[in-house]
């Protein structure tokens, strides 16, 4: 029988690709780590080609996540989940905006439909993409589920604002590597 506890990791070098000292000022500056963090999850074979990252309103780096799932065996450990569950823990609570200031997530890729969901609950303010979810289907083989037909206008709807298209070459980069060599888990 399993544990009645739930721990769920990320790797020890995110910590050397995401600089929690610095202010990332710019939506390029922020989806850059997103996509580097991708990067060197596919590189060091810790995980699927997806990064994520919260940011406060001033731009400092409140928490940082790796696509995890099959290395941590959890279906919901995909890289925007896991900078939401950090930056929640990290703060101290479920709704990241709850107590004031604004959060915005950047991400490598646009979130697949779980991501998305937690994306309406987790107390984000903006939410910044690089690659589309059309670039991660056709480029990778994975399935990132259904949305809704105006899903951005669903999450405007709601306060958050979307930006897209943010260095999406270089995010189609890392999903076409991953894709053409496949997992190295």
């Amino acid at each position: 029988m399993q544990p009645l506890q739930i721990q769920l990791a990320l790797p020890a070098w995110v910590t050397d690709v995401a600089d929690f000292g610095r202010l990332y000022r710019t939506d390029e500056e922020r989806v850059g780590l997103a996509i580097a963090l991708s990067r060197e999850n596919v590189a060091r074979g810790d995980g699927g080609p997806f990064g994520a990252a919260v940011f406060d309103q001033e731009g400092r780096l409140v928490a940082a996540g790796v696509n995890r799932v099959v290395p941590q065996s959890c279906s919901v450990a995909h890289a925007e989940m896991m900078a939401y569950m950090s930056a929640q823990q990290r703060l101290g609570t479920f709704r990241l905006n709850e107590a004031g200031g604004r959060y915005t997530l950047a991400t490598s890729a646009q979130p697949c439909c779980q991501c998305y969901g937690a994306t309406v609950w987790a107390g984000v303010d903006e939410l910044l993409i690089g690659a589309r979810a059309s670039d991660v289907e056709e480029l990778t083989d994975f399935d990132e589920g259904p949305l809704p037909v105006d899903w951005i206008g669903e999450l405007e709807r709601r306060g958050i604002a979307v930006r897209y298209d943010i260095l999406r070459e270089e995010a189609r980069a890392v999903l076409a590597d991953y894709g053409a060599n496949g997992p190295n888990y």
